[in-house]
């Protein structure tokens, strides 16, 4: 039996300000840092800047997404635009589908979910299409005000790419690695975490456990914590992890252990 998260702790629905502040300002602090690596000609360095970037975002948008850092309605709004802006997606788009695929995976109308039924050469071959499909479910069901989101969204990675062609080849460098570097998100963030899912919400997932690993994508390798309690905020899926193991042991789950 799954136990309620009062029973497992209030602690872990609590972020503070300065968590708050932290989590949404760590992916422009990682922007500004390869902005400066840019100008400097240190090229080299960019790739892993970027990987931070991608994680520091993602992390960010997920708890936004998911109401977990405490904002408001109209920070809710903006945090996901200025969050999607950094890489060049759209954060409103992110928010729809992602909340659908809680809402019903496994199933026909989960755009999100789909290439965990893919095969992983599969799942790398739809990376390029994978962001377009999303922003296209959303906006077709959406009102008009999110549609407006998410039309203003659209328009930044165009408005990168023309800028970065027209002033600054480093602006071009970014962009190029942002659009790439999202191609792997379906096999990333969804076939390998559901890869073989199973009916019940405790085969659904899978999650990976260890000190290197989920520290470096901080903490969003806790994908079946994260399905079981989606309120928790990233900063404390370790915490619920711990707490959770009796419980995964009596079921017969076994965390995957990474280094």
């Amino acid at each position: 039996m799954i136990p309620k998260l009062a029973d497992l702790g209030p602690d872990l629905l609590v972020t503070t300000r300065r968590r708050r502040v932290l989590t949404l300002s760590l992916p422009y602090a990682g922007l500004a840092l390869l902005a400066a690596v840019a100008t400097a000609g240190w090229w080299w360095l960019t790739p892993p800047i970027a990987f931070g970037i991608f994680v520091a975002v993602v992390t960010a948008t997920h708890d936004v997404v998911h109401r977990s850092l405490g904002l408001g309605r109209t920070a809710t709004e903006w945090a996901l635009f200025l969050l999607g802006a950094v890489l060049l997606e759209s954060g409103h788009a992110y928010r729809a589908t992602h909340l659908q695929h809680h809402r019903t995976f496994p199933s026909d109308d989960d755009p999100e979910g789909y290439p965990a039924d893919l095969s992983a050469l599969g799942a790398i071959a739809y990376g390029p299409v994978f962001l377009a499909r999303l922003w296209l479910w959303a906006y077709r069901r959406g009102r008009a005000r999110r549609r407006l989101w998410l039309l203003a969204e659209a328009a930044v990675p165009v408005a990168a790419v023309g800028a970065g062609i027209l002033l600054w080849r480093g602006l071009l460098v970014y962009a190029v690695m942002m659009i790439v570097g999202s191609w792997v998100y379906p096999l990333l963030t969804v076939h390998l975490p559901h890869r073989h899912y199973g009916d019940t919400p405790l085969t659904q997932t899978h999650t990976l456990r260890g000190r290197v690993i989920p520290a470096l994508f901080l903490e969003l390798t806790y994908h079946l914590e994260h399905h079981l309690y989606p309120q928790v905020p990233s900063h404390h899926l370790a915490r619920l992890a711990r707490r959770l193991d009796p419980v995964l042991a009596d079921a017969g789950v076994r965390p995957r252990r990474v280094i």
